[in-house]
């Protein structure tokens, strides 16, 4: 393990304790469920775009991701559909999914949830683990936004009374998890986790330690964002955050480590993932879909917004997880990059790549899918584990779109199309182990590994 970063913290985990992954589901501009962002992301389409509507009229940035083709009514009452926001009906959506395949039923109903199917074995105490044991978090950099800024423009133009009193339950950042902890009956913490856009990885290696030292059977995580309104586009725009220049030709924008990345493109949506001890999951007959077995978080502590040049809070959160997972660098199969785009961004995370892993770095095949979905910010490391799952499930490598003219020599980056292990050529060795990274504003550093089920 030598060049590695390592803090010496961390207790990898033992046969009794394992975590896996045994649900997920996705509502993003790539698409309304799993299979569905896959096969956008692994295909090579991009899911960004032209941003029409008046509030976008006057902006410098009018690109983004959206979600298209959702409808909330369909999981949701009326009444209850319009209290809350998008985000909310994405967040609850996924879980529906997530839930779904992971065999949990709607407690209230007996049916699986999103299945839209009555089972003869659900029922109202069908839960397989003591509902105090299952917890909730809301991972989100924001929260639903729209919400504040709906009730202020409500304030200005009608006064007070005419602000939902519903704002002050629905508005705040951890709503979705009182939601979901409501909807499925899970009487275990319920809380949010807010780290700018390392949310979704810290809710993940949260969730995993919950579960690893005994205080949760199961947890379900959830990451929402919901940013592409004008006041957010406009702050990322002034401060030069966003590619700009590209509502022509709006699938070029995201161009992680490409000489001409001019900054990040944002999308909204929302992603889950359940959680659960490896000895439950087999105990109740669940297919393990992928192992969360290590987690590392590291703040830089240098810039409001800039990383720190030589990745150091990145380097640390990469090394943390590695002996978290008790592993070395030469165990990492595949790398899924945070690389938003961004000139500084995409090369200190190289340099946090060169810090953790040593000479080894340079041989691990790395992918940028963020150039495909877009930035989800705090939803996005609940996003890209997922396609980290499914790049082991597939042995598939998703592309970089974009990549024209890489700015960095001696790097494998994933370029163009889709690279099959063992086919088309492309000889390398199973995927087992993908490290998953996500950094955010405010030196908020995550890094998650995820390994294929045993």
């Amino acid at each position: 393990m030598s060049g590695q970063v390592s803090t010496g913290r961390g207790a990898p985990a033992t046969e009794g304790n394992r975590v896996v992954i045994t649900g997920m589901g996705a509502i993003t501009p790539s698409g309304n469920d799993v299979d569905a962002l896959w096969d956008s992301v692994v295909t090579g389409r991009s899911a960004i775009g032209r941003l029409e509507g008046e509030q976008f009229a006057d902006l410098a940035v009018r690109i983004g991701g959206q979600v298209r083709d959702f409808d909330a009514e369909a999981i949701l009452p009326r009444s209850l559909a319009r209290r809350l926001s998008p985000v909310q009906h994405w967040a609850i959506a996924a879980a529906d999914q997530a839930l779904t395949q992971a065999g949990i039923a709607r407690p209230d109903t007996g049916v699986k949830t999103g299945a839209g199917a009555q089972t003869d074995d659900a029922a109202p105490d069908s839960l397989p683990w003591d509902r105090s044991r299952v917890a909730v978090i809301a991972a989100t950099g924001s929260g639903p936004v729209d919400a504040m800024q709906n009730a202020t423009r409500s304030l200005l133009d009608g006064g007070p009374r005419s602000v939902p009193l519903t704002l002050a339950i629905h508005g705040a950042p951890d709503s979705a998890a009182a939601l979901l902890s409501q909807r499925y009956d899970f009487r275990g913490p319920g809380q949010g986790v807010s780290a700018t856009c390392a949310s979704g990885a810290i809710a993940l290696g949260e969730a995993m330690r919950r579960i690893r030292h005994g205080y949760a059977d199961a947890v379900l995580v959830v990451g929402m964002e919901d940013c592409l309104n004008a006041v957010n586009l406009a702050s990322n725009a002034n401060m030069r955050a966003l590619a700009a220049g590209f509502e022509d030709d709006p699938t070029s924008a995201s161009r992680p480590f490409d000489s001409a990345r001019s900054g990040f493109v944002m999308s909204q949506g929302a992603g889950a993932i359940l959680l659960e001890s490896e000895a439950g999951a087999a105990a109740r007959g669940t297919t393990a879909l992928a192992e969360l077995a290590g987690f590392g978080a590291a703040s830089d502590a240098h810039h409001p917004t800039n990383p720190h040049p030589d990745g150091r809070g990145a380097a640390s959160a990469m090394g943390e997880a590695l002996a978290d997972a008790g592993l070395g660098p030469e165990d990492i199969g595949h790398i899924n990059a945070h690389a938003t785009g961004t000139p500084a961004g995409d090369a200190a995370e190289l340099k946090a790549f060169d810090a953790a892993l040593g000479t080894t770095a340079h041989a691990i095949p790395i992918s940028a899918t963020k150039s495909s979905t877009g930035h989800l910010l705090g939803a996005s490391g609940v996003i890209e584990a997922m396609i980290a799952v499914r790049t082991m499930m597939e042995q598939t490598l998703p592309p970089t779109l974009n990549l024209e003219t890489c700015e960095f020599d001696g790097w494998r980056i994933v370029a163009g199309q889709a690279r099959n292990i063992g086919r088309d050529g492309f000889d390398d060795a199973p995927i087992d182990t993908v490290l998953s990274t996500s950094f955010g504003f405010g030196g908020h550093n995550g890094a998650i590994i995820l390994r294929r089920p045993r």
